[in-house]
């Protein structure tokens, strides 16, 4: 590769370049268990592009489909309707012919021009070259959408052919890497379940209590000591507000917040439900809205990492869950969850199949460590190779 400073690809229209045909309603009454056909969904989309093979449940169709909504083997569509967080216009290919319907609300592009390779318009559509046009270009209040017309004057960089495939091949190369590492990712944590189930909650031991080891922590910040603030997510535990928020949601007085500290565990009674409850490892202590339940272990009588893992099992959800319903709010109070039923092992057990699973834990982490580096290194390509500031050598130059 070589590198030319503040030197870009020409630039054209995507009206120049591409028609943009919005799918058909099919009607829900259709819908089967086994239709001949899969309904394309947004589901079937990856945030970052792509198409998502794992971890959804297809839509099959049994009706009559009107022609020319049967998609194709390398059709290229893209999400006309944001139906979850940053999915606006990201694109796939279909993997095989004669199996897929092309749904309402997604956009089948057909290229106009004989100076554009598809998979590189593709690589484009994933990219924040055309990403963050198309989410300027979108209305609504529920759910955002757009439209052909409006993501029509957005231009893109069109370089030489040659150069389109040669980066398109680098783009989906990496591309490639991380559909393998986040398949291994699926199967090892499918593992992990399936240990889960059968090392905590099969074990033929005394059941207790969550009360029998737990105490609940209500230590308040009256000093204001403490100006870390934090909140409990269902996906990333214990986060800075600001990082996953893009702002800091904490009143200026933080007298009356609670402290929590490395080791201890919190929740948000309303969100416990959604999996809001975790174990504060990454930092010696912060502070939370009163309205959480703070909440330490008698390391005594139950092993912390087993009781963690305990939390991420089918059971412990599910408990919690009956614990919220009949509640008007929907919400799990201390002595809720206290008196959800908890195996509790020997200590030695209970030691043993935690490191087992802590094992099997950080293998796992890894694996998504190994695909975020991945997704960085090809983040920067994109950036690099999308808007011409890199160039690939041509044969005759490498010659």
């Amino acid at each position: 590769m070589k590198q030319l400073d503040n030197h870009h690809w020409p630039q054209l229209h995507l009206y120049q370049l591409v028609d943009v045909k919005h799918g058909f309603a099919f009607k829900s009454q259709f819908f089967s268990a086994d239709g001949e056909y899969i309904l394309l969904t947004p589901g079937n989309f990856k945030e970052e592009g792509g198409f998502r093979f794992l971890g959804i449940k297809q839509k099959y169709y049994s009706g009559s489909v009107p022609n020319g909504y049967i998609l194709e083997k390398n059709d290229l569509l893209i999400a006309m309707t944001e139906q979850a967080p940053g999915l606006l216009g990201s694109a796939i290919l279909i993997p095989e012919s004669s199996k897929y319907l092309h749904n309402q609300r997604l956009g089948l592009l057909s290229i106009k021009t004989t100076n554009l390779s598809k998979r590189y318009l593709y690589c484009v559509f994933n990219s924040p070259i055309v990403r963050k046009p198309i989410s300027a270009t979108a209305t609504g209040t529920k759910v955002k959408h757009t439209s052909p017309e409006k993501i029509g004057n957005i231009k893109i960089p069109v370089p030489p052919m040659d150069q389109q495939e040669r980066i398109a091949d680098i783009i989906l190369s990496y591309e490639s890497y991380i559909d393998k590492v986040s398949q291994l990712i699926y199967v090892k944590e499918k593992r992990f379940e399936y240990l889960v189930s059968q090392l905590i909650n099969s074990t033929t031991c005394t059941r207790g209590h969550v009360r029998d080891f737990a105490t609940e922590i209500s230590t308040r910040n009256r000093s204001n000591q403490c100006e870390r603030v934090l909140s409990v997510t269902n996906t990333n535990g214990f986060v800075l507000p600001e990082d996953h928020f893009e702002r800091r949601v904490a009143s200026a007085d933080l007298s009356n917040y609670k402290i929590v500290v490395r080791g201890q565990y919190a929740y948000n009674p309303s969100r416990i439900n959604v999996g809001s409850i975790a174990r504060l490892d990454n930092w010696d202590e912060g502070v939370l809205s009163p309205m959480y339940v703070v909440f330490k272990l008698n390391e005594k009588k139950v092993n912390s990492d087993f009781f963690l893992h305990w939390l991420s099992s089918h059971e412990a959800r599910e408990r919690i869950k009956r614990s919220a319903q009949g509640s008007v709010r929907e919400t799990v109070s201390f002595a809720d969850l206290g008196a959800i039923p908890f195996p509790l092992p020997d200590m030695d057990t209970q030691t043993s199949v935690a490191e087992a699973l802590n094992a099997a834990k950080k293998e796992i982490d890894l694996l998504k460590q190994l695909a975020g580096a991945y997704r960085k290194q090809k983040r920067g390509l994109m950036q690099k190779l999308l808007t011409g500031k890199w160039r690939i050598k041509s044969n005759k130059e490498v010659a």
